[in-house]
């Protein structure tokens, strides 16, 4: 059958992860790994496993989302981290409810599968950006968006500007204001690929660089 969505992974230095990751992504997605500028095998990972690779060179999750995004030729897209620590097969209830017209925005609320899976820090900045969401423009979400599916022409002419880790939060700052139709599911949040680091919960340093980049793009 031919995939109806294409799921964009943003990844740097993921090989590892898209060894146990890629297998697994259900036929109804067809993957666009957007390489951040890698130094390890994540490009040839990628193409092994019958995956279009996209080059983005300038660094940045919301560049190499954009990146990917612009490559899509599918109606849907998706969008997911590709460290392994979500489930690629939940993206399916979310693109449904897209489909189906249920929402503009299908997006993933994470619940960790054990403790330590989701740092304090982490957590703390999380909570304290969706709170001012919350307060400012009534946006009813709990995660800021691990996975989210949505229409591809619609999110291109949302016009996210962030190139960096305030991509999403912008994006569900424009969402919420534009009207879209918000939905959210409960994604299993789990340990990441042995062997590799994240950027953003790995260390304090890297939670607070983004959360920086989170308040710049706040109302």
């Amino acid at each position: 059958m031919e995939p109806v969505c294409d799921l964009v992974l943003p990844c740097r230095d993921e090989a590892r992860a898209l060894e146990l990751l890629l297998p697994r992504v259900p036929d109804d997605l067809a993957v666009i790994v957007a390489d951040n500028g890698s130094t390890d095998a994540t490009a040839d990972v990628a193409r092994r496993h019958g995956a279009v690779v996209v080059t983005e060179l300038r660094p940045g999750y919301g560049a190499a989302v954009h990146a990917g995004l612009e490559a899509a030729t599918r109606e849907y897209v998706a969008f997911m981290d590709g460290d392994d620590s979500l489930d690629p097969a939940e993206v399916l209830p979310l693109l449904a409810d897209v489909v189906a017209g249920r929402a503009d925005l299908a997006v993933g609320r994470r619940r960790p599968v054990a403790r330590g899976v989701w740092p304090w820090h982490a957590r703390w900045g999380n909570a304290l950006v969706l709170w001012w969401l919350r307060r400012r423009i009534g946006a009813s979400i709990h995660d800021i968006a691990p996975v989210r599916v949505c229409r591809r022409d619609a999110l291109l002419d949302l016009g996210v500007r962030d190139r960096r880790f305030g991509y999403p939060v912008e994006l569900l700052d424009r969402a919420t204001r534009a009207g879209w139709r918000i939905v959210e599911h409960d994604v299993a949040y789990r340990p990441r690929a042995a062997g590799t680091r994240s950027k953003v919960s790995g260390s304090v340093r890297g939670t607070l660089r983004t959360a920086h980049d989170f308040w710049k793009v706040l109302p």
